[in-house]
């Protein structure tokens, strides 16, 4: 980088909110697979904190070394349904709670894996594991679930579907916030740094650092020198931007691995954003000549957003991956919320925007008295868009014991605050009830 962009990458930093959003560490644990659930734990628990325990120091040094705010360090680990089933145990949690001393131990934000690979069907493991999340994420303060229940390949496992409505209402009786550590996905990724939907897939390496950079603020500042420009214009000027960004990203990746002395892995180009003023998707899209975000033309800011971001990060860095897109969680984006407020966007227009950006229906607050059928068909509809689509998307939603539309959840710290968003009342009982699989669209057939 040369002395100006040096000179744009630190102003970014300051006056931007400018940051890399998470360096990830992922590890495999199939080497701590044991028929013994207490000799298993003991393995995962002292694998984990050795391989990570310089985790943080690291990234505090890299912060320090080249004035780069690093706001989370995370580990994600291999699905534990598949690490479980050995032990042939019938509640899993005493692994959530392993994970969860092991992050204690090293001190990081979060720890993702506690996780279930369901897209085509159950195997034992996978049973136990997704029956324990309610438990389990009540019970442990950093530890981050996920379960893919479709794919591109596979299909929608509709029996897992109706399943994760149980769960997710299951989780919001014993703790509301249960639920915003729980991701239910479709064509879930093995590299994702981000969290609640982190593992670490079995194809990946022994040890591996991922990144995640963010950056909604400096897309914006950008555009706000564009006004008026064409469309191409404003494309090209966010490329750029994001080059700029991913490149930081990648700085403090190679930085990071070779410090703690593993492979680096892989930059995701998301841009996440925070509830502070100046970080948001939401303004972004406004930004680009959308009044408000959810009028109409949003879905078709949004779809240009998210590929020049793509085009702009694969220039910059050779090893992109994770989920790579523009983040819409509702209570993480002070724009989002003033949209919801005001009218203007809603769960149906949610839903339309994730056909076109990263992950799905995130952080959104809905009534605590939401049916279960009701959520697992919210579900399968996010996930017939990532199947049909092949793209990865996703649902976090957080039934709200005792509130009603138009009340206002507080979730605190980076997860910010949302207003509950109305549901469609008309029942899909009958469809949720049926089970079974759908199958697999005709144009996954590729070999």
């Amino acid at each position: 980088m040369n002395s100006q962009q040096i000179y744009e990458t630190s102003h970014m930093i300051s006056n931007e909110n400018l940051d890399v959003r998470t360096i990830t560490m992922g590890i495999s644990l199939l080497d701590c697979i044991d028929s013994d659930s207490d000799i298993a734990c003991q393995k995962i628990y002292e694998k984990i904190t050795a391989k990570a325990k310089d985790l943080v120091k690291v990234g505090h040094q890299i912060e320090t070394e080249y004035g780069i705010p690093i706001a989370n360090k995370r580990v994600t680990v291999t699905p534990i349904s598949l690490i479980a089933a050995a032990s042939h145990d019938h509640d899993y949690v005493k692994y959530a709670k392993t994970l969860d001393k092991a992050a204690k131990t090293l001190g990081i934000d979060f720890i993702g894996g506690y996780s279930a690979l369901v897209q085509k069907g159950y195997q034992n493991g996978d049973r136990t594991l997704i029956s324990s999340l309610p438990e389990a994420l009540a019970e442990t303060d950093f530890v981050c679930a996920s379960v893919n229940v479709g794919s591109t390949r596979s299909g929608i496992n509709m029996d897992a579907v109706a399943q994760m409505g149980e769960v997710v209402v299951a989780g919001s009786k014993l703790d509301m916030m249960t639920n915003a550590k729980l991701v239910i996905f479709c064509n879930a990724v093995e590299d994702n740094p981000f969290m609640a939907g982190g593992f670490h897939g079995v194809s990946e390496p022994d040890v591996v650092i991922n990144v995640g950079v963010s950056g909604p603020g400096v897309i914006k500042t950008a555009l706000e020198k564009v006004k008026g420009a064409s469309m191409d214009v404003v494309a090209e000027t966010i490329k750029k931007t994001a080059f700029k960004v991913t490149r930081m990203g990648q700085l403090v990746g190679t930085v990071a691995a070779e410090k703690l002395g593993v492979q680096f892995g892989i930059v995701d180009l998301s841009l996440a954003p925070t509830a502070a003023a100046g970080d948001s998707v939401a303004e972004v899209l406004e930004e680009i000549g959308v009044a408000q975000v959810g009028t109409h033309g949003t879905t078709a800011a949004l779809a240009m957003l998210n590929d020049a971001v793509k085009k702009g990060g694969i220039m910059a860095c050779s090893h992109v991956g994770g989920l790579s897109g523009a983040f819409i969680p509702v209570s993480e984006d002070a724009g989002m919320i003033k949209a919801v407020n005001a009218g203007t966007l809603n769960i149906s227009k949610l839903e339309a925007m994730t056909a076109v950006c990263s992950v799905g229906l995130d952080m959104i607050a809905i009534p605590g008295d939401t049916p279960k059928e009701t959520i697992s068909a919210m579900i399968a509809d996010e996930a017939a868009i990532g199947m049909i689509n092949n793209k990865t998307t996703a649902v976090r939603v957080i039934p709200a014991p005792g509130k009603k539309v138009g009340n206002t959840v507080e979730f605190g710290g980076l997860l910010g605050h949302a207003p509950v968003m109305a549901v469609n009342k008309a029942a899909s009982t009958a469809m949720i009830n049926r089970g079974g699989l759908i199958p697999a669209p005709v144009h996954s057939f590729k070999n």
